[in-house]
């Protein structure tokens, strides 16, 4: 049954705690994004161009910043790490409101570095305390864990504005970053498992582990999120074209509990499929989303078929991670994963829009699912040729 492979992972010691943990503390890093928007657009008074460069500016520093916060929690532990980053959060967060907009945007890039590397750090301790044979059954059901956090980060950050004005919703976040590193700190997971000490005294070079293969790996889940936000962004503009706006909230809010569906079922399976495969076939279901015509109904059901992939093929991709990678190093192998993210979904959002503005949103899904099918067959000759170098057993391959 699918439910008995998820009590089997919740009655592992400190696993259901991390999860709960994981699942409050990415709730304020999530209404980051929107937060920003709001206050540059409302309380600077300032147009969408200048909220969007600061919200490039923030995920230009936590790309660069990811891999580094990483390889420091490698190197020096978690609670040093958590201590740094959760002051420079309530550093930044207690006084942006504060800055004229040319030195936001510049701290943005600061904070961004800096930002706190809690998705990245809660995948890393559950690879340490899960056993490899259940690692695909506890990414899936962080996956669903991080959807929920989506779904409740930007709906705060949009109420507080609302309720309390910018000023008041940019300390709420300072104090939810600030709780959370406080939360982990405390709480104080473990990195690597009993087995893995060992392991990860030996230090393995960059070179060992940061193969072809791994590369085109991160590559593929870039692309994923590529489709996910090129799809989200061609799915508001078709709704606006058609008049439907006022049912997009509710749309998308469909399309997400398709991912949580699918997540739920594939951690129960009894074995797992490669992200080639998940990610690819998200790609080709979402090139014809953009024929489907008759009102926005039908194209949340065409949607069906690529949104239950969503969460299993981004799940895929890190348990890949947690095979691939030496202990010691995984911590910084977790922040490139979240860097190739956070590439992916930053790249989509301009070519997204000026397919949209130029051809049409069903271009725009066309293109979208084009592309994780391109990056797949680019990674496919190298995802064989770390199969089989790998020692622990891997996700199925093509």
């Amino acid at each position: 049954m699918a439910i008995e492979p998820y009590r089997r992972l919740l009655a592992l010691p400190g696993v259901r705690t991390l999860l709960l943990v994981g699942l409050i503390a990415r709730i304020p890093s999530t209404a980051v994004g929107l937060t920003l928007t709001l206050h540059v657009n409302e309380s600077l008074g300032l147009g969408w161009f200048e909220a969007g460069a600061v919200g490039t500016a923030t995920t230009v520093g936590m790309a660069v910043g990811s891999p580094l916060a990483g390889r420091l929690v490698d190197r020096y532990g978690l609670r040093p790490v958590l201590l740094a980053t959760g002051v420079a959060q309530l550093a930044f967060w207690t006084s942006a409101w504060a800055l004229p907009y040319p030195v936001l945007v510049v701290a943005s890039v600061v904070a961004g570095l800096l930002a706190l590397p809690v998705f990245s750090v809660i995948r890393q301790c559950l690879a340490a305390m899960v056993p490899v044979e259940q690692r695909r059954t506890g990414f899936s059901l962080d996956s669903m864990l991080v959807e929920l956090s989506y779904m409740a980060g930007p709906a705060f950050a949009a109420a507080g504005t609302v309720a309390l004005g910018s000023t008041w919703t940019m300390c709420l976040v300072a104090a939810g970053l600030a709780g959370s590193a406080a939360a982990l700190i405390l709480l104080d997971p473990p990195t690597r498992s009993d087995e893995e000490k060992e392991e990860a005294a030996e230090k393995v070079p960059r070179g060992e582990w940061l193969t072809p293969g791994l590369v085109t790996l991160l590559g593929t889940a870039s692309a994923a999120t590529f489709i996910l936000t090129a799809t989200e962004l061609s799915l508001v503009a078709t709704m606006d074209r058609a008049g439907d706006t006022a049912w997009i909230g509710l749309a998308i809010g469909v399309w997400c509990l398709y991912s949580l569906l699918g997540g739920f079922v594939y951690g129960g399976l009894p074995r797992g499929f490669s992200p080639l495969v998940l990610i690819g076939g998200m790609g080709l279901l979402t090139v014809p989303v953009g024929l489907v015509g008759g009102g926005w109904w039908w194209l949340v059901v065409a949607l069906l078929p690529a949104g239950v992939l969503c969460a299993p093929g981004l799940s895929s991709t890190v348990e890949a991670v947690s095979r691939w990678v030496p202990a010691g190093a995984r911590g910084e192998a977790m922040g490139l994963h979240g860097t190739a993210l956070l590439i992916g979904g930053g790249v989509a959002a301009p070519i997204a829009g000026a397919i949209i503005d130029s051809a049409g949103p069903g271009w725009a899904f066309a293109a979208a699912g084009l592309v994780g099918v391109v990056m797949v067959l680019v990674a496919l000759p190298f995802w064989r040729r770390s199969a089989v170098a790998v020692k622990e057993p891997q996700p199925v391959a093509v």
